[in-house]
């Protein structure tokens, strides 16, 4: 009996040994990859647009997208007014938002970008207390070009309030409270952010880069499939009303569609302030479907605050 029992608890031992490895091959060595490989622009844009961490936290409890950055396009400089051609992405955060990941910690950036981050960057030099400005700026090092995170408001003076007035209120984007809302509406269980190494690059694009999603968190990469991936959906379709439409009601511009609708998303009144009869709608789309009317009632203006604009400025702006 001493024998068999001491088998089993080999066994046992060995089992939970072999449990122990699994997961540190699964969270911590991954570990090692994310901060030794570069940040590329599209994980750099990722970190600044999305801000400290989409999900629960203590600057936002309740999981609603406060706290997050916005994301400009400015073709101006802010300070001396002369143009910036090609545009570019500005990053602004106001006094006591959450700095990013990756500024917060740069070698998460990789140790070549957080090093130049750092040294021509000067990302050291911003904190959460005072508005600051990022963007992304390029720099060659022996014949290869790198990205890494630029203090805008060190290294060019520019102010928050001067960005966002530069910009104006159409080339503002709330891309960190979008994908909030992405992950709240739980658009992972269907939806994917990862293209696989297959026939999808036919379909969906190329398959993403390791320096993508250093300092993006949560990644959201979804577990399953029962729609198309949406990594790259914007360079597929980058329609404002289309994808207004889409989310509004997914019938309305692909009838077979088993999508949800996300009408309520709208809130309770529309851009210029007029409350939403949703009841009225779904009456008037009823009478469109059964044929009754020949053309479908007009989708509602989103109203400048509501989390469907914030949704379909991620989808629009980040999934390229």
């Amino acid at each position: 009996m001493a024998g068999q029992f001491q088998k089993h608890k080999l066994g046992a031992a060995g089992i939970g040994g072999m449990l122990g490895l699994s997961m540190c091959i699964t969270l911590f060595f991954p570990s090692f990859d994310f901060r030794s490989g570069d940040s590329t622009w599209v994980g750099l844009d990722k970190t600044l647009s999305n801000g400290r961490v989409i999900g629960f936290s203590y600057e936002d409890p309740l999981v609603r997208g406060a706290g997050k950055p916005i994301t400009v396009v400015l073709n101006k400089d802010p300070k001396t007014g002369e143009a910036i051609d090609p545009p570019i992405r500005a990053y602004v955060y106001d006094a006591g938002a959450p700095l990013s990941a990756g500024v917060r910690h740069p070698t998460n950036m990789g140790p070549t970008v957080g090093k130049l981050s750092i040294e021509k960057g000067k990302i050291d030099q911003a904190n959460d207390d005072d508005p600051v400005v990022f963007t992304i700026e390029a720099t060659d090092i022996d014949g290869e070009e790198w990205h890494y995170v630029s203090n805008a408001t060190v290294n060019n003076g520019w102010t928050a309030e001067a960005v966002l007035n530069t910009a104006g209120a159409e080339s503002q984007y709330l891309i960190g409270r979008g994908k909030t809302v992405y992950i709240t509406e739980g658009c992972w269980w269907c939806h994917t952010l990862l293209p696989e190494h297959t026939q999808d690059w036919q379909v969906f694009g190329t398959p993403p880069f390791l320096g993508d999603f250093n300092g993006e968190m949560p990644t959201a990469f979804g577990s399953d499939r029962k729609a198309p991936d949406l990594l790259h959906v914007a360079a597929r379709n980058s329609s404002k009303e289309w994808m207004t439409m889409h989310f509004f009601n997914p019938r309305l511009v692909q009838p077979n569609s088993i999508m949800p609708r996300f009408d309520y998303l709208w809130g309770k009144t529309d851009a210029n302030g007029k409350a939403i009869d949703f009841s009225k709608w779904r009456a008037e789309y009823n009478d469109y479907v059964s044929g009754k009317t020949v053309h479908p009632p007009e989708v509602p203006e989103y109203a400048p605050e509501s989390e469907a604009r914030a949704l379909i400025d991620w989808v629009l702006m980040s999934l390229r």
